[in-house]
């Protein structure tokens, strides 16, 4: 399989945001976990904290890519144009979230981007991509 793994804004500063709540991992430590993880497989590792260059990721994925795992950030909860450019595309797609959503503030609960793709997995940190990546490999 081929997964493009998105991530949004503010995620390239983990190992420094709260690590009660996203862990003490850093973005490289997740994608290096990936790779020893699931060896089988190609991944393609995005990060963007801009909106447009998200959109235009997702879009331009369909044809090159078996499966999708974003873990849109704040943009969860603000992006019609992600949910958009997710609900257009057709491959297998997985929302993670590094922390336990229900459990954060109200304005959390509001998950625009999680209508749009197949399920999604919050709360188990870096765990989720791995989860995501062994459920993508059910729906093919």
């Amino acid at each position: 399989m081929k997964i493009l793994i998105i991530n949004g804004p503010n995620l390239n500063m983990l190992g420094k945001r709260d690590p009660e709540k996203y862990g003490s991992f850093s973005l490289d430590d997740l994608q290096n976990n990936i790779l020893s993880e699931y060896p089988e497989h190609e991944f393609e590792f995005y990060q963007s904290n801009i909106e447009g260059e998200i959109v235009s990721k997702i879009q331009n994925s369909q044809d090159n890519f078996d499966g999708l795992i974003i873990n849109a950030g704040g943009y969860t909860h603000t992006s019609i144009a992600i949910k958009d450019a997710l609900e257009i595309i057709e491959i297998p797609k997985i929302e993670v979230h590094l922390s336990h959503l229900s459990n954060r503030e109200d304005f959390r609960q509001v998950m625009l981007t999680t209508k749009s793709v197949n399920g999604y997995i919050s709360g188990f940190k870096e765990n989720g991509y791995l989860a995501a990546i062994y459920l993508l490999q059910k729906l093919q």
